[in-house]
């Protein structure tokens, strides 16, 4: 489906590679070719996204950018931004593939329900045809060799994690999200396979490959970011990270001494009383509960150690203003949020633009789930600029090197499929 789903100009896949999670709905997700859409800059975006989505009632499949903060409150962004992908996009989607388990839900607006069967066909026929194309791609591939640079070098990455530590010291803030960016100029890459290859690395539940006209997001996110069902509202933010061993031993060692580390865990908490705050801006009162708290998480990159808040929505809460009185997520910012992003833009050499941001989809129903777009690899085949951003939570306890080594086990599944 996701090779046939090419053709298309808006594509959202989203698999949860078979990760049967408590709070999972379908294993995965194929919505293609809009019928109707929104992209705006941050200007008055969730006013605009409320209007469409309430107006549409329907599927709507996209992405929130980080930068819709400054429609929230009286921030900017002036970084460099080599992606220029639009600050809000969502679709309406005439074709949808839903799948739980052995069942395949098809969903075909009117104007295109005659086109079910010979897109069937063309579905199985994609497939036989894969093997020797498939082939060719990596041939083609290995004809461009993809040169990494760095936007932030590692001195300067030290000078200015010393600096926010200064902040911390100073009790401007608690902690902070501070991310560099990986990038590459003048580069022609293969969005399809680049992202096989690195969902097969990395094997995460929140993988989403999106196309829109040439902007493309190829990611590997192990968080959600926010969900609603009905009433109830879930939020899982992730902090804390500890690289995986071959030897069992040793990785059971790994996993342990992350789950028992007094610095992860207390960023790890700092995040969930931010979360908590959010999320009772919007509950009845006494509904906000920690349902998990600080529990490691393994995945085929890396041990991460996650946490779970839930919350009761008052009645009739507009789906859109919950995204909105939580946004941007409390993982990638810090605490308080307000003061942390100022220090952030300050600081931080890139706009992060999609990185940080979300992807997901709102349902007829009102109902919403989202990731967070950590471990993605972004692409502007317009521009031929492929970019990917990582990051860590800096606190009082944090040594600059440890920050940055933990950036670089987080950067390695994008860098692999890139460079090799």
């Amino acid at each position: 489906m996701l090779r046939w789903s090419q053709q298309f100009e808006e594509v959202v896949w989203l698999d949860s590679n078979n990760h049967h999670q408590k709070y999972g709905t379908y294993d995965a997700v194929l919505a293609v070719d809009a019928f109707t859409c929104i992209q705006t800059d941050h200007y008055g975006a969730f006013e605009r996204l409320n209007a469409y989505q309430s107006t549409t009632k329907d599927w709507l499949f996209g992405y929130l950018s980080y930068d819709l903060k400054n429609d929230i409150e009286d921030l900017h962004s002036k970084n460099y931004d080599g992606l220029e992908f639009p600050e809000l996009f969502f679709f309406q989607p005439k074709k949808l593939f839903l799948l739980k388990g052995h069942v395949l839900e098809v969903l075909y607006m009117n104007v295109v329900s005659d086109e079910v069967d010979s897109d069937f066909e063309s579905i199985v026929m994609s497939d036989a045809l894969s093997e020797g194309s498939e082939k060719e791609i990596v041939t083609n591939s290995q004809q461009h060799k993809i040169k990494i640079k760095l936007r932030i070098h590692k001195d300067e990455y030290f000078k200015k994690v010393k600096q926010m530590l200064a902040h911390i010291h100073r009790g401007d803030i608690y902690e902070a999200n501070f991310c560099q960016e990986f990038f590459a100029e003048k580069t022609k890459i293969n969005p399809l396979e680049v992202y096989q290859n690195l969902n097969s690395i990395s094997k995460p539940p929140f993988a989403t490959f999106m196309k829109l006209y040439g902007n493309y997001m190829l990611c590997a996110s192990p968080e959600r970011y926010i969900k609603k069902r009905g009433s109830k509202i879930i939020s899982q933010p992730i902090k804390g990270t500890a690289k995986r061993s071959m030897d069992k031993d040793e990785d059971q060692k790994l996993k342990d001494t992350l789950s028992n580390d007094t610095k992860e865990r207390s960023e790890n908490i700092m995040i969930v009383d931010l979360v908590r705050n959010d999320l009772s801006k919007t509950a009845t009162k006494g509904s906000v509960v920690v349902e998990e708290l600080c529990k490691v998480y393994t995945f085929d990159q890396v041990h991460q150690m996650i946490s779970t808040v839930t919350s009761t929505l008052e009645n009739n809460e507009n789906p859109v203003e919950v995204i909105k009185t939580t946004f941007p997520m409390g993982s990638m910012t810090g605490a308080p949020k307000v003061s942390a992003m100022k220090i952030i833009e300050a600081l931080e050499d890139t706009k992060r633009g999609l990185y940080s941001g979300a992807v997901g989809y709102f349902t007829p129903e009102d109902d919403f789930d989202f990731n967070v777009v950590i471990r993605s690899i972004l692409y502007n085949a317009i521009n031929n600029y492929v970019s990917y951003s990582v990051g860590g939570a800096i606190t009082a306890k944090s040594d600059p090197l440890k920050e940055y080594e933990e950036c670089l086990i987080k950067a390695k599944a994008m860098r692999q499929v890139l460079e090799n």
